[in-house]
């Protein structure tokens, strides 16, 4: 049976022009190994599975890299570059800070600090999760960060930079990335599943972009799960079963409801809704998301402010042309209201339901 590669592994990006929605970061590195203006330290942070230690990765490729590329990208022809893609470089050096951060753990690290590299001209120590550092390590740590030796260069990657103490910090460069965004991981998702075979639905990638909450890694790893659960083709209804979202339809026909004052259909639907197992709170949760989506349609200029495309998209411009932003702001404060006192209410069902009438009730007057 052949192997099985995960797709965050299988995709990983293997040069700066493939890193997906960090163009700011990925120019800057190329230019100071354009220029030759390489620091000593630097300091990647950011949200997790948005391409850290992916760059620090590449970065270190790239600096040994005998024959870079006009792109200065890496050539995966010298020496340099064939150790690293098979995993047996002596240049770069991995620390997982999370389950080594004692002083000896930091102390061995120093030791080997002073040796040169044997192929290159640069020795790259990644030090992962750097926050997870004692105390006592970061101080041993201070000294060789400032004064290293000239072919050694520090990557420090972290999620949590305000756990680091502010002596390293100003001894790096630091890059702080961002959350990548819907329609990034989504485009990234439909070339994978166009690699991979996978007939895929853009709403359905769209919901999986929308999940991943700004993570590449996280969207590659429901994919992978969606794949498992249908096959070679991907639908919206799949993903949302898979992945417990509630259906955009639920929202559509219910806000259809409010604008026309039908409490007891609107009553009936959340009743629905119940049935299929979701509870309360990922419902009003789910409806304040709608009315927003909504809200941000009224405007030609905020439109692109909406988080979702394709057909979905027109039915949120058409269902918003039916709502005034009176009803819209006022349903959002009912139902963020609501979202507010959920989980300190005896009787959650009867709170929602109070909010359902109560947004139906806001068109009453224009029936």
């Amino acid at each position: 049976m052949e192997n099985f590669i995960v797709s965050a592994r299988k995709y990983r990006p293997d040069t700066f022009e493939s890193v997906v929605a960090q163009a700011s970061i990925t120019n800057t590195l190329k230019n100071a190994i354009k220029n030759s203006q390489l620091a000593h330290a630097y300091l990647f942070c950011g949200p997790r599975g948005v391409g850290k230690t992916t760059c620090a990765r590449i970065f270190a490729k790239t600096i040994n890299c005998t024959s870079l590329t006009p792109e200065t990208e890496a050539c995966n022809n010298c020496d340099s570059c064939k150790s690293f893609n098979s995993n047996r470089s002596f240049n770069i050096h991995e620390l997982d800070a999370a389950s080594n951060n004692s002083v000896d753990d930091i102390r061995n690290l120093t030791d080997q600090v002073r040796v040169p590299p044997q192929m290159g001209k640069y020795s790259v120590y990644i030090i992962d999760e750097v926050h997870m550092l004692s105390a006592q390590a970061f101080n041993a740590f201070l000294k060789t960060l400032e004064e290293p030796p000239k072919h050694a260069i520090f990557i420090l990657a972290t999620t949590e930079k305000h756990k680091i103490i502010p002596t390293i910090l100003s001894r790096c460069q630091i890059f702080d990335f961002n959350r990548i965004s819907v329609a990034d991981i989504s485009g990234h998702l439909e070339y994978v599943a166009k690699s991979e075979g996978v007939e895929a639905e853009s709403e359905g990638l769209n919901i999986i972009a929308q999940k991943a909450d700004g993570a590449m890694r996280d969207a590659l790893s429901i994919f992978d799960q969606i794949v498992s659960f249908s096959g070679k083709s991907i639908t919206y209804s799949d993903v949302i079963s898979n992945l417990n979202v509630l259906d955009y339809d639920y929202y559509f026909k219910m806000v259809d409801q409010f604008l026309k004052n039908k409490v007891a259909e609107a009553m009936l639907t959340f009743n629905d809704i119940l049935n299929h197992g979701f509870d309360g709170h990922h419902f009003i949760t789910g409806l304040s998301s709608h009315l927003r989506e909504l809200l941000v349609c009224k405007d030609p200029v905020t439109v692109q402010l909406l988080n979702v495309g394709g057909e979905i998209k027109e039915r949120y411009k058409q269902q918003a042309q039916s709502a005034d932003n009176e009803f819209l702001l006022k349903a959002l404060e009912i139902s963020n209201e609501c979202d507010l006192q959920y989980k300190s209410s005896q009787n959650k069902r009867l709170l929602v339901e109070l909010a359902i009438i109560r947004i139906a009730q806001l068109t009453l007057k224009k029936k």
